[in-house]
């Protein structure tokens, strides 16, 4: 049984995911830090950058947002040949200034940098997240079964509208008439948004469309799961999971057999190193290195959730040098991330001995 504990304070409020008295997620609500990821717009193009082949966009709040061409140009299936024209084109053949733009915020703005936005909009729902003017209909990797896959694929494209894709969710396994009204139900809200955009009368950047906030966020990813909600004041203190949270700001975690773990964030990515730091071993090397990597794996797949770390990950290992260890402990990481309900890409060991992969954050203020 999974808990969803939400504490009230001056501020705003804390969110934690808690199963049989473990932090699994956390989360800080902060009612005067607004979360706009998500947020659909209609925007203006303040500013054409030909040099950087990208945009500013006008879309109403105190920083213009930043867009990409590629993010302008229209999305493309990864599985399938690119359009090498269409994806040559200046980005003065696509946009220009004092244009309208339909965007949605991908990342929120910070300090230094206003908000990057994207024409390629994603509308969670409960079974599936719509894909608005493209053709693409994808199956989360956390359904394996291939008839399973193939059966809802064929299920979702023959009751979409056309020129509209989607990204089937995991909850979706095992549905159909659950699936088919949630496409009515996604389909209706963009129909909407579509209506207020293309409204003549719009002169100036308007929010079409709010998104979740994380707790109605995570209601909807977790609508398989069977969670008990508890709110109220000083409840973490009540659960005793207050110094569980305390360790999320911690650079090193202690593993249970002695090593352990260094997290570091940059800018551009997150650093994470393995160490036997205690730990000794009893018969070999090799097998004291293995242990470590193994029980590091299970600890890195559980922090990344619980710090909702996004973007690049690098992972520095304990050197194996069996070719069937590291194939052991990659596909160990690739499991343990079955678990994080974030979308995760292990790309496995590069020739550094690295292994690199993405995880997309699930809250942009965390």
């Amino acid at each position: 049984m999974a808990e969803l504990l939400i504490q009230n304070n001056e501020d705003g409020r804390e969110i934690a995911l808690v199963e049989n008295g473990k932090l699994l997620e956390y989360y800080k609500e902060n009612e005067h830090k607004n979360r706009k990821e998500g947020n659909i717009y209609i925007g203006i193009i303040k500013d054409v950058l030909k040099g950087m082949q990208s945009a500013f966009v006008d879309i109403g709040t105190e920083k213009n947002g930043f867009i990409h061409k590629k993010d302008l140009l229209p999305k493309i299936d990864e599985t399938k040949e690119s359009n090498d024209e269409i994806e040559n084109m200046d980005i003065t053949e696509i946009v220009k200034k004092g244009q309208k733009v339909l965007v949605q915020i991908k990342k929120d703005s910070n300090q230094k940098k206003g908000a990057r936005v994207s024409t390629h909009i994603n509308l969670p729902s409960k079974y599936i997240a719509l894909l608005p003017n493209t053709n693409i209909i994808t199956v989360s990797q956390k359904i394996e079964d291939e008839k399973e896959r193939e059966r809802l694929i064929k299920l979702v494209k023959e009751n979409l509208s056309e020129g509209n894709g989607a990204i089937i969710r995991t909850s979706s396994e095992g549905k159909e008439k659950e699936i088919i009204e949630d496409i009515k139900y996604i389909e209706n809200k963009w129909n909407s948004i579509i209506q207020t955009s293309v409204n003549p009368n719009l002169k100036k950047a308007k929010l079409l469309y709010k998104s979740e906030g994380i707790v109605e966020k995570m209601l909807i990813d977790l609508t398989n799961q069977k969670i008990d909600i508890i709110e109220g004041d000083e409840i973490f203190e009540k659960y005793d999971i207050k110094k569980q949270i305390e360790k999320i700001e911690n650079r090193k975690i202690w593993l249970k057999c002695g090593g352990f773990i260094t997290i570091d964030k940059t800018e551009a990515l997150t650093a994470i190193d393995v160490n036997t730091g205690k730990y000794t071993g009893k018969n070999n090397l090799n097998e004291t290195i293995l242990k470590v990597n193994i029980e590091a794996t299970k600890v890195i797949a559980e922090q990344l959730r619980l710090r909702d770390i996004g973007g690049i990950i690098i992972i520095d290992y304990i050197d194996m040098k069996n070719k069937e260890d590291k194939t052991m402990i990659e596909n160990l990481l690739k499991q343990a991330l079955k678990k994080d309900r974030a979308k995760t890409q292990v790309e496995g060991f590069t020739k550094l001995d690295l292994i690199e992969m993405t995880r997309k954050h699930i809250c942009s203020n965390n």
